[in-house]
């Protein structure tokens, strides 16, 4: 690693540590030439996701829309913010593995319901109603019988 105040390029490193998060680890180096330390950081460069839309546009996968979707689905449910945190930290992991850097919006909302579907059914339900787009009871009811039936 090159120094940043004199730029030789013989460094050595002092310490190594995990961050909190556990994805990267933090480096003290030391610069054999004029004895200044830096601190560098090194991570797994990973390729972002893109999101195909229902309209066939494409934009950066967000973790936050899915967690403001889950949010809203379990308002007055007794469910906590960490559950529907280690929820998206699932998906996320999952859409990470695949092989493709691209996967559709339906899918998404597929593993947000399937998650759902064993956390609390209230939840499922609004989620499904929005997810689906439910325009009248029949759809409901439809869901309600599809939902009974998986117990």
């Amino acid at each position: 690693m090159k120094c940043p105040f004199c730029s030789n390029p013989d460094t050595r490193v002092i310490d190594s540590r995990l961050t909190e998060p556990k994805d990267c680890v933090r480096r003290r180096r030391l610069c054999e030439k004029c004895g200044k330390r830096f601190t560098t950081y090194e991570r797994v460069e990973s390729q972002p996701i893109a999101v195909i839309k229902k309209d066939n546009t494409r934009e950066p996968f967000d973790r936050n829309k899915i967690l403001s979707g889950l949010i809203r689905a379990c308002i007055k449910r007794n469910i906590n913010t960490e559950q529907l945190n280690k929820i998206v930290d699932d998906i996320e992991n999952e859409i990470s593995s695949l092989p493709s850097n691209e996967i559709r919006s339906s899918e998404i909302g597929n593993l947000v319901l399937k998650r759902l579907k064993n956390l609390d059914k209230v939840a499922y339900i609004r989620f499904a109603s929005v997810y689906k787009q439910f325009n009248n009871v029949k759809q409901f009811t439809r869901e309600l019988t599809e939902l009974k039936k998986s117990k």
